[in-house]
């Protein structure tokens, strides 16, 4: 049985603009890459479907990367109270009696 091909999103990107550009017709790109007609047209209509968020992405970014730093701040600080009221209940915690139990 043959093993599927992954294609990187870069190579898809190439091979459809190539076509979109008229650089190659899409019966080329298929014969050069090996691929079905189909699934070109499909890298095709993703390909244009999308295009509307290639300039959308970096202010989208920042906001993600902000609130991941954020959390990352939370995430630290609350890591240090957990440790610290562990610490604490150790220390507070009754002493056990000789049978082993806690009054």
């Amino acid at each position: 049985m043959r093993k599927r091909r992954r294609f990187t999103p870069e190579f898809k990107a190439q091979v459809v603009l190539d076509v979109l550009t008229g650089q190659q017709s899409p019966a080329e790109a298929c014969r050069r890459h090996a691929l079905s007609p189909n699934l070109l047209s499909l890298w095709k209509t993703t390909f244009l479907q999308r295009a509307h968020t290639a300039f959308q992405a970096d202010d989208h970014r920042c906001d993600e990367q902000a609130r991941i730093a954020a959390l990352e701040r939370l995430v630290g600080q609350l890591t240090m109270e957990h440790e610290i009221l562990k610490k604490a209940s150790t220390l507070l915690a009754p002493t056990s009696t000789r049978n082993g139990r806690r009054p």
